[in-house]
């Protein structure tokens, strides 16, 4: 009898180290980090750091932050690295990223649309002088502009199609100056200061606009492409995966000129401050955004 009464407790004890175990490893799973990859870029900071405080204070999940280039990104959520990004331009900036991975990803929705790509000169520059593209090809210009275009990083989507502009509008002349976001913002910055001519290349939505007095230049020969979308790709099984952040990415959706103002609300504070005003500022948008 005491040795069945022994066998027994073994048993149980032995199932309640299984069900522990089960337990401890849901658990775990359960409170592994949503892992948000994104790049340096101003749009892509200020959206991934408010989905990222929401993702925290409104759904209760941690969050870790993974910043890397354009193509790592695209490589570690095909990979499952990252569970997703929030900075996938389409159709067309990003169709060499993404046509290398759209069967290992997929996309949870559409973060703003009207995204557009081109090259931009300071207003105190006449129309009569640069108006388009084409415009770069006379000597005056030329000179004026030393023969660049000030642009942003190696691997970025906007310099692959600068790159093929210049050959599109035959612009042998010009050297695209390949550097980074913040490299090409201190040369807008000094020659802005000093009334210096320029053409760079820039995006919307981006803060510049909220701090320079730019224009887009025409593009007539659709070289940089036309008004895109911003989407939110995952890797795959991340809906199954967690269902609540995944539904809540769905609905995640700014419009164009809410998220410039947010922007350069952060270049005037900090992005944390500009996201937490945010959030203060569209309470309905939020109650829509997390399902609550």
């Amino acid at each position: 009898m005491l040795k069945n009464i022994a066998s027994l407790g073994a048993t149980l004890g032995l199932a309640a180290m299984l069900v522990s175990g089960t337990a401890q490893a849901g658990f775990a799973q359960e409170s592994k980090p949503v892992k948000i990859g994104w790049s340096a870029w101003s749009d892509a900071e200020f959206v991934t750091k408010l989905a990222a405080k929401l993702i925290k204070d409104e759904l209760g999940q941690d969050v870790e932050l993974v910043q890397t280039d354009v193509a790592p990104l695209y490589q570690g959520v095909s990979r499952g690295d990252l569970d997703f990004m929030m900075m996938a331009w389409l159709p067309q900036t990003h169709a060499d990223y993404y046509s290398r991975v759209k069967d290992k990803v997929e996309t949870l929705g559409t973060v703003y649309d009207g995204a557009k790509l081109g090259w931009v000169v300071p207003a105190y520059i006449p129309e009569s002088e640069i108006s388009s593209i084409e415009d770069l090809k006379k000597p005056e210009v030329m000179e004026k502009l030393k023969n660049t275009v000030q642009g942003i990083d190696p691997g970025a989507g906007l310099t692959r199609l600068s790159q093929e502009a210049l050959k599109t509008y035959e612009l042998g002349d010009y050297k695209l100056q390949i550097s980074s976001e913040a490299g090409m913002l201190t040369s807008v910055e000094r020659a802005y200061r000093s009334e210096d001519w320029f053409v760079a290349t820039s995006w919307s939505p981006h803060w510049m606009f909220g701090k320079y007095k730019l224009r887009y230049i025409d593009d007539p020969k659709k070289a940089l492409g036309e008004a895109e979308h911003v989407d939110v790709l995952a890797r795959k099984g991340f809906k199954q995966d967690n269902p609540e952040v995944a539904a809540f990415m769905s609905r995640m959706k700014l419009p164009l000129s809410d998220l410039e103002a947010a922007m350069f609300a952060a270049q005037e504070t900090s992005y944390e401050e500009a996201v937490t005003k945010y959030i203060s500022d569209h309470p309905d948008q939020i109650k829509a955004w997390v399902g609550k």
